[in-house]
């Protein structure tokens, strides 16, 4: 769970909340004077120190230790103990940078409390300072289909203003990343990018989290709204953020001020918002689950995200960008697509979206064969269950359960389908392919009831209804 280093010239004390952090999972470490706890702190710092004010025999005492530390390591939580408290030590504790101070004896629930929080704060901090140094390759956009091109050219007119971006789209289909390019093309680009999961949260600490505390021993902390402060705040699926908390959010989008949780000033920040959902949030408003005004307030500039199965087309130039990722990042083998695995990941079932290719990327390169190509035989088969829940039918399978006639004509129809939408639309490219005269194929595809419509800025084709 965590590396806590605990300072203490007690040794009974060290060792009792040694022991009880042990139990609830912590690693700890401990030292009883002042050479000892640098000296730790040399060989690896904690993720968390808990800091006695009072240290005997040491030529520094725990306020030293906590401007070094602070001065060399700002990231890591301090928690300050004393037998000797005082609101005076309390005070020039937090004005240092501790997270929290506690008075001895202290209660045992209390301690591990505030180092929870604290361990949970650290994390928060620490996972959006790596997804601000990884904005640049975070936010890359691959693709020359005609939905991606749509979607591209519509993030493109709204990176240079400050209009809130709702992004809707399927769970795993770039949603994220497309917040990010917007961010990195516009003018906050040197500004935080801070993202808001709610999901993720403790729903009792959502509000603590987005908005910081202050008040008692603990001082000011700020919460993620503040960190943003002159760049982008995204909040990740807004539907899962509870109702409460959503009027306050409406709020700080009216006005850019905000309090923080046991606070009385305003705090003003400057923050452009994009947000992201792959509900239906009218659904949600009719259910009483989300605020009307705040969705038309989020929704100021809607943008769709197509599915993966939307854009076929981008598919090996996305398989080819994760395997040069994997090689770089990993050190797994830099592999080339066979044309047989090209055309079976373009035509295969894709239920997650780019996120699930990019899984199958990784797992090939793992367990893969140690040859220069990925062949199709590699590639995991097609979800059955996922195909059957579509109205469709797995080409590997189920046909011999039907009549010759029956079995050929849903084949065709299922192998052409899919080599359309493969080839976005592209009736003559499709017909060059299969080997077959356009007008022939045209023919072939009204026998069989197959269209072809407008869909994300492209043509997919589609099984008419009877009617």
């Amino acid at each position: 769970m965590g590396d806590i280093l605990i300072t203490d010239d007690e040794r009974d004390i060290r060792e009792l909340i040694s022991d009880i952090l042990q139990d609830e999972g912590f690693t700890t470490r401990l030292a009883g004077n002042s050479d000892e706890c640098m000296a730790e702190i040399a060989a690896n710092p904690p993720a968390l120190m808990v800091l006695d004010i009072w240290l005997k025999d040491s030529n520094m005492d725990g306020i030293d230790i906590l401007k070094t530390v602070k001065r060399d390591h700002p990231d890591i939580p301090i928690v300050i103990i004393s037998g000797h408290g005082n609101i005076e030590i309390a005070v020039a504790a937090i004005k240092q940078g501790a997270y929290d101070f506690i008075e001895k004896p202290f209660n045992i629930d209390q301690l591990l409390v505030v180092i929870r929080r604290a361990m949970e704060t650290s994390k928060l901090r620490r996972e959006n300072v790596e997804l601000k140094r990884g904005d640049v390759a975070n936010s890359d956009m691959l693709g020359d289909s005609a939905a991606f091109r749509v979607l591209k050219g519509q993030l493109d007119k709204v990176t240079k203003s400050n209009g809130r971006v709702m992004l809707t789209g399927p769970a795993g289909a770039g949603k994220e990343i497309a917040a990010r390019y917007i961010h990195a093309n516009s003018n906050r680009a040197s500004a935080p990018f801070v993202t808001v999961s709610s999901a993720s949260i403790e729903p009792d600490r959502v509000e603590e989290v987005l908005f910081g505390r202050e008040g008692g021993s603990r001082g000011i902390e700020k919460g993620l709204l503040e960190e943003a402060n002159g760049g982008v705040i995204y909040f990740e699926e807004i539907a899962d953020m509870p109702l409460g908390t959503q009027s306050k959010i409406l709020r700080v989008l009216v006005d850019q001020r905000f309090q923080r949780v046991g606070g009385t000033d305003k705090v003003q920040v400057d923050l452009r918002v994009i947000s992201s959902t792959n509900r239906d949030l009218t659904a949600a408003i009719e259910a009483g689950t989300f605020r009307e005004e705040l969705y038309h307030r989020l929704n100021v500039v809607p943008i769709a995200v197509p599915s993966l199965e939307e854009r076929r087309e981008d598919i090996p130039v996305l398989a080819e960008y994760f395997i040069e990722m994997f090689n770089k990042g990993q050190g797994l083998p830099l592999r080339k697509l066979a044309e047989d695995a090209r055309a079976l990941l373009q035509t295969m079932l894709w239920p997650g979206n780019v996120r699930q290719l990019k899984n199958v990327v990784e797992r090939v390169l793992i367990l893969g064969e140690s040859t220069d190509e990925i062949s199709a035989k590699e590639l995991p088969a097609s979800d059955e269950a996922s195909a059957v829940d579509e109205g469709r039918i797995v080409l590997s399978g189920g046909l011999a359960t039907l009549p010759l006639r029956e079995a050929r004509e849903l084949f065709e129809r299922e192998y052409l389908l899919t080599q359309i939408n493969r080839f976005g639309g592209n009736i003559s490219r499709t017909a060059s392919f299969v080997g077959m005269e356009r007008s022939a194929l045209h023919r072939k595809l009204k026998s069989l009831g197959v269209a072809t419509t407008n869909k994300a800025g492209g043509r997919v084709a589609y099984v008419e209804s009877e009617t």
